[in-house]
């Protein structure tokens, strides 16, 4: 049995993709003097999502500056002015964008029977949640769902000093354990299971039938990798001959 199980959050615990899409559609489809069709300015917004994250993730800025740069990017093409004060930014995304987006969040249907069976199983693993996301936003979404009861900590970059994947082992010394005896479980294939297996831990693809960033199908794994299509199988994959 593995010691510890780490848990990815977005695309694996709550559907954050999904979120995003539906907040940004209703934004966009009152906005009168938009510059390009919906259709267009949901993907605009995607894909400055991935790009100013990544730059968060790097260190170069706070998570409201990466909001706010990703805001003076959108602005132009909805048809609004940029505000040269910070604050009116942080107040458009306060308003318009989190109080939508905080309400569209949805759990998974598997992930609550997932970790009540891994809670009951005899000397089971210890649970934490491992994110690249800001951590007041991802507790909220713990808290909202009731999950905050099943994991022993929650990592991200702000505690560990360091986003995936050179978290993984900075996730392994804060929980005391050894990356042989770590699982990670995730639903991004490159990030989430080839890095956190680069780390010496091993990692179990949850796929979930739709590619995370592109929203096509999923990539595909060589033989080798540990997938599962429902986390609700996962506690089958943590015994001594799998894990």
């Amino acid at each position: 049995m593995a010691d510890v199980v780490f848990f990815d959050l977005d695309g694996t615990l709550v559907d954050h993709r999904s979120a995003v899409l539906e907040t940004i559609g209703q934004i966009v489809q009152t906005a009168p003097n938009a510059t390009a069709p919906p259709e267009e300015l949901v993907t605009l917004w995607w894909t400055l999502e991935a790009r100013h994250m990544r730059e968060y993730l790097t260190g170069q800025y706070s998570f409201a500056e990466h909001h706010r740069r990703r805001l003076r990017s959108f602005l132009p093409m909805l048809g609004e002015p940029v505000p040269d004060d910070p604050a009116l930014l942080d107040a458009w995304i306060a308003e318009r964008y989190l109080t939508v987006f905080e309400k569209s969040w949805r759990c998974y249907p598997d992930v609550q029977p997932c970790l009540e069976t891994l809670k009951r199983l005899p000397r089971g693993p210890r649970l934490a949640v491992l994110t690249n996301g800001d951590p007041d936003q991802q507790r909220a979404k713990l808290a909202r769902f009731g999950l905050l009861e099943y994991f022993e900590a929650i990592l991200t970059p702000t505690e560990l000093g360091a986003a995936k994947p050179a978290a993984y082992a900075a996730a392994c010394r804060r929980m005391q354990t050894d990356p042989a005896q770590a699982v990670n479980v995730g639903d991004m294939l490159s990030s989430d299971v080839n890095a956190a297996a680069l780390a010496g831990l091993t990692g179990i693809w949850l796929d979930r039938g739709i590619d995370f960033v592109t929203g096509g199908p999923s990539p595909t794994a060589d033989d080798t990798v540990l997938r599962i299509e429902r986390l609700t199988d996962l506690p089958d994959h943590l015994s001594p001959t799998n894990a």
